[in-house]
């Protein structure tokens, strides 16, 4: 009874994918006989679909040792399909447009949870800082370093505070965008890479840049100056500060599957999630430039405090356009 028991369970393996891998084996001729430009877009996204879901049956006959000749069939299949998925070359400019169009903003829905928890505890620490510093203005130097403040302390007189939003020299533009672009990417890759500490030292990050923010907020509120040193900070800080929440998510991502491997080890789950949320990594270093050249030129060269509130705005509409919109026609056509 052994051997008609093992044919049979090998057939019914076989019936239940065979359609799956017919498909497969019809889009792998096309490929190698005309080039993946015979693909269209919903072929070119079924494939690595295809190609997975093979590579999950070969898993699985030869866990329960199947007969040979579909271990061998599978074992081709796969191969194929692995060089048409992998071997395939794309140029440069292609693979930047696919992680725009694509990798990024379906990594942040991915991971919208941990983002969010990022906005959060800066939300919080801006509160915090600026119910504080309200409180008692002293603690003002608590939060803000002397390199940041550059001169907006409670010291300053409500003049000098308001020359720091309009007085820049012109000049300086250029160098200043660049500081700004190397800071704020330094700090972000630092909320990156604390998560290698089980991401408990990103939440402290993500609330100390809060405080910050608030115990400025707080300075200038008590000048009569709070929205004009919104409408100095949003046009960039929208970017900005979205940019480090990323690398906050990503390293809280990183502690996350320090702590709780689940079914891997935690060197290979690390490994596994790494390579994942290094996306948003890379897609904040671009936020981060962008906020950089805003910061640097445009908020500089306009002093009208109705037009950088405008670009606030509109930064903050596109990127939750952005992030909530592009790529999801893509996301539906690999789930179908």
């Amino acid at each position: 009874m052994t051997a008609p028991t093992f044919i049979l369970k090998s057939a019914q393996f076989r019936r239940e994918r065979e359609e799956a891998w017919r498909e497969l084996e019809m889009l792998l001729e096309r490929v190698e006989t005309k080039g993946l430009r015979n693909l269209t877009a919903a072929e070119l996204n079924r494939l690595p679909v295809l190609y997975r879901g093979a590579a999950s049956s070969l898993s699985v006959a030869t866990a329960i040792s199947l007969d040979k000749n579909l271990l061998d069939y599978l074992n081709a299949l796969v191969g194929r399909a692995y060089i048409c998925v992998y071997g395939a070359k794309r140029r440069p400019e292609e693979a930047v447009i696919e992680f725009f169009r694509h990798d990024f903003p379906d990594v942040v829905r991915r991971y919208f949870g941990f983002v969010a928890l990022s906005f959060a505890l800066v939300a919080l620490g801006v509160l915090a800082g600026y119910q504080m510093t309200k409180a008692d203005p002293e603690r003002y130097y608590s939060f803000v370093g002397e390199a940041m403040a550059q001169g907006r302390t409670p010291a300053a007189s409500t003049k000098e505070l308001r020359d720091v939003l309009y007085g820049r020299g012109r000049g300086e533009l250029s160098i200043f965008a660049t500081f700004l672009f190397t800071h704020n990417s330094k700090v972000g890759m630092l909320c990156f890479a604390l998560g290698f500490a089980a991401g408990v030292p990103v939440i402290f990050l993500l609330l100390e840049t809060g405080l910050t923010l608030g115990a400025m907020a707080a300075l200038y509120a008590s000048r009569g100056l709070g929205p004009e040193l919104w409408a100095w900070i949003l046009p960039h800080g929208v970017t900005e500060i979205g940019a480090l929440c990323l690398c906050g998510a990503a390293g809280m991502v990183l502690g996350r599957a320090l702590v709780f491997p689940g079914r891997h080890t935690r060197l290979r789950n690390l490994a596994l999630q790494g390579r994942e949320v290094a996306l948003l990594a890379v897609g904040a270093v671009v936020m981060f430039l962008v906020a950089g050249a805003i910061e640097g030129f445009f908020r500089q060269l306009v002093q009208d405090v109705g037009v950088r509130w405008t670009l606030a705005a509109l930064t903050l509409v596109f990127w939750t356009w952005y992030f909530f919109t592009v790529g999801r026609n893509r996301d539906r056509d690999l789930a179908r």
